[in-house]
């Protein structure tokens, strides 16, 4: 099938699926308002095959060592399939199913498969990769841009995290864990029960995003948006935390959003 835009519905609410774009959400719309930053390089995206940076580009593939284009010098940063088309496997009218050949400059062939499920009070994505030949490390992890505000007062943000990566001047976790200090973050945060992270937009909308996983990293650091991003591990975890994709033993990784009006 091709790439072209997808549009789900489920009761008042309405998310684009670009497949052409980086496998993104282009937009998640509830009752006609807007919730994500719209911009080619923004909505949602899917990081795979790893999360944050990379220090260096560099990372540990069995016995060999890999170099990863530095696209946020001196570190590699978000994976390669952002940047890449997609190609839509099926879609309905509330669901879109859509993949991504992991190609060059990743050294191994691979899968990566993106779940896109809209309901009328919860979106719900899920993600997969699968290798064809040889195990690899990798990582998988959302990154969305949502809008500060919707018209009103700025969005709160409400979690209880156990503990914040420290995070060193090369902007990568340092090893160490720390009691979680006072924003603006941009900063990598443990939640061994799951992720759970509650937005709410006073007056307006709560939306909480969940995830089996344990890490998110939180950015606020720019005036349009705030980013929480559920993921399978740290910043340069293909080095410090690697999740094995093996022939029998693909990684897989969900995130739900759920929102409810104020």
């Amino acid at each position: 099938m091709s790439n072209d835009d997808i549009t789900l519905t489920a009761g008042d609410a309405e998310v684009s699926v670009l497949p052409g774009n980086g496998g993104r959400i282009g937009g998640l719309r509830i009752g006609g308002t807007e919730l994500l930053r719209q911009g080619e390089r923004f909505g949602c995206f899917p990081m795979v095959p790893w999360c944050g940076r990379i220090r260096e580009g560099r990372f540990l593939d069995g016995a060999a060592v890999r170099q990863m284009p530095l696209n946020s010098p001196p570190h590699a940063i978000h994976g390669t399939v952002r940047d890449g088309a997609w190609r839509t496997a099926r879609v309905s009218r509330d669901e879109a199913v859509i993949t991504y050949e992991l190609v060059d400059p990743w050294p191994h062939p691979g899968r990566v498969t993106q779940i896109v499920a809209l309901a009328e009070d919860s979106l719900t994505l899920t993600m997969s990769v699968e290798t064809y030949d040889d195990s690899f490390p990798a990582q998988i992890g959302w990154h969305p841009w949502f809008h500060r505000s919707l018209g009103g007062d700025d969005v709160r943000l409400d979690f209880a995290p156990a503990w914040q990566e420290e995070r060193g001047a090369d902007h990568l976790p340092t090893g160490n864990r720390i009691d979680v200090e006072p924003g603006p973050w941009d900063d990598c945060f443990g939640m061994p029960g799951g992720v759970d992270v509650t937005l709410t937009w006073p007056g307006q909308l709560e939306l909480k995003v969940t995830s089996r996983e344990e890490w998110v990293v939180v950015y606020d650091e720019q005036a349009e948006a705030v980013c929480v991003e559920p993921q399978t591990g740290p910043p340069n975890g293909l080095n410090t935390h690697p999740r094995l994709v093996t022939p029998l033993e693909p990684l897989e990784a969900t995130t739900t959003w759920s929102w409810r009006r104020l």
